[in-house]
């Protein structure tokens, strides 16, 4: 006989117990359930057992799926096993909160396991004491190495290059190059081209590592390289130097100092990264939270990031209020009117967002020139008539048939049209304001959008109903 659970079963895939992961993709709570057992025990075996066939990635989330001492239990007791590449996929409060309770020697040790890009990750949000009695412990050349990394500009692309690279002289030959990677110890774990370098360390040109392998053994490295050769300042910012891979289809690229010589490489996964940042932090922004906003941030830290942008909200809504009191004494005379008004400004606010948030992502991917700008005015405008005189039909025959009066479905028909038109017109005009003043508009535009259109709704609905009623 089949009882309920039976049933329920059927239905139901369950996660394998020994699966870090659910089908869902989510963490599987019995498995994290089983690590919290043997991190209470002290079983550092089978910790390290579960702990090992796990990507770096996953390590991560792990991390923030446990408590603070459960964290730092783990990270000691599997020791050299743990790898600090993990801690580049953590909120930066889980990952500071973490080395604050590891001691220096352990750290700086895991940071020497890592390429220079991870290392610098880790390091750069790390208070000034603290990263140089991590770095003090490193050997000369991977301290100089880090040093030279963090005193370019915080989001550069000398922040987030990698030092190892393989620049070879142009008089050498295919087969001399390939003698060279044989041989030599120091090299790149991964590389995709070969830097061909002056006696200075300016760059001549590259050669696609697919090009390098299909040439023969006695052609000349100078007679092979591309001389179109692309690099980006190591002082440039990391949005445009991803701008840049997407522009070009890159897959790695060369990073110059002031003076034009090889300092790095940015590789196609750390474009990526930068890519999820910055449409992360671009998301944030447009909704008025700060951009570096994590899940990990306490109560304090999140109403203060919120605070600001609610405060202007506050005073934006303020400004509405003031639009309806200059009509109490025509709500009075028409109640309905005080039912109708917030549809047109709801639909005028939506309506507004949507342009606003197209407008911004064209600012953001640099995709707006002066001839796309007039065009997208001028269609966003004619879309807000059209849209207007859709919703219009709509909303007035609604009106009509709900309060029995043509003429107030005629008078809220007339406001959707002027406020979808209006919402239109700022969704644009009010990122593109910003830009120029030099002021995100991510940050800032959805708020004053909110603003006009509510304003313009609500005085073009109650203003029209006052005239056409005669209720002034």
């Amino acid at each position: 006989m089949t009882n309920e659970s039976d049933i329920a079963e059927i239905g139901e895939t369950r996660p394998d117990p020994n699966a870090l992961r659910g089908p869902d993709d989510h963490l599987n709570q019995e498995w994290i359930e089983r690590l919290r057992a043997h991190l209470s025990a002290g079983e550092e075996h089978d910790v390290a057992e579960m702990m090992e066939p796990l990507h770096a990635s996953d390590v991560g989330d792990v991390l923030e799926a446990l408590e603070q001492d459960e964290r730092v239990a783990l990270v000691q007791m599997l020791g050299d096993k743990f790898d600090y590449l993990a801690l580049t996929e953590v909120d930066d409060n889980v990952r500071s909160d973490l080395i604050e309770e590891l001691p220096t020697e352990d750290v700086a040790r895991g940071v020497a396991t890592l390429d220079n890009d991870d290392a610098v990750y880790i390091l750069e949000d790390m208070d000034a004491d603290d990263r140089e009695e991590i770095l003090a412990q490193l050997p000369a050349f991977e301290r100089l190495s880090l040093k030279r990394s963090l005193d370019f500009p915080e989001d550069s692309a000398g922040r987030r290059m990698q030092t190892d690279f393989i620049a070879i002289p142009p008089f050498w030959t295919v087969g001399q190059t390939i003698d060279y990677l044989r041989v030599e110890k120091d090299l790149p774990d991964e590389f995709f081209q070969l830097y061909v370098v002056d006696p200075g360390y300016r760059v001549l040109g590259t050669i696609p590592l697919d090009k390098f392998l299909r040439s023969k053994r006695q052609v000349r490295i100078e007679n092979l390289m591309n001389h179109d050769v692309l690099t980006v300042d190591a002082t440039e910012d990391q949005e445009e130097a991803a701008r840049d891979f997407e522009r070009y289809d890159l897959v790695e690229v060369g990073v110059v100092d002031e003076n034009k010589r090889l300092v790095g490489v940015l590789t196609v996964d750390d474009i990526v990264d930068v890519i999820h940042e910055e449409a992360t932090e671009d998301i944030k922004l447009l909704g008025g939270v700060a951009g570096d906003e994590e899940l990990s941030d306490n109560v304090l830290s999140t109403v203060r990031s919120r605070a600001p942008w609610l405060v202007v909200n506050l005073i934006t809504a303020m400004l509405a209020s003031f639009v309806i009191s200059l009509f109490n004494a025509t709500i009075e005379q028409m109640v309905a009117l005080a039912a109708l008004m917030p549809i047109v400004a709801s639909m005028g606010g939506n309506a507004g967002t949507q342009t606003m948030t197209v407008t911004v992502r064209a600012l953001a991917t640099r995709d707006l020139d002066r001839g796309r700008v007039r065009r997208l005015i001028l269609r966003e405008v004619t879309g807000g008539f059209l849209n207007g005189c859709i919703f219009a039909v709509l909303i007035g025959a609604i009106t009509w048939l709900r309060y029995a009066n043509p003429s107030l479905g005629m008078v809220i028909g007339l406001a959707m049209i002027i406020n979808m038109i209006a919402a239109g017109s700022a969704g644009i005009l009010i990122p593109l304001t910003l830009n120029r003043l030099k002021v995100d508009p991510a940050i800032a535009s959805s708020v004053f959008v909110t603003t006009v259109t509510d304003v313009i709704g609500f005085f073009a609905f109650l203003g029209l109903a006052g005239l056409w009623f005669g209720l002034f």
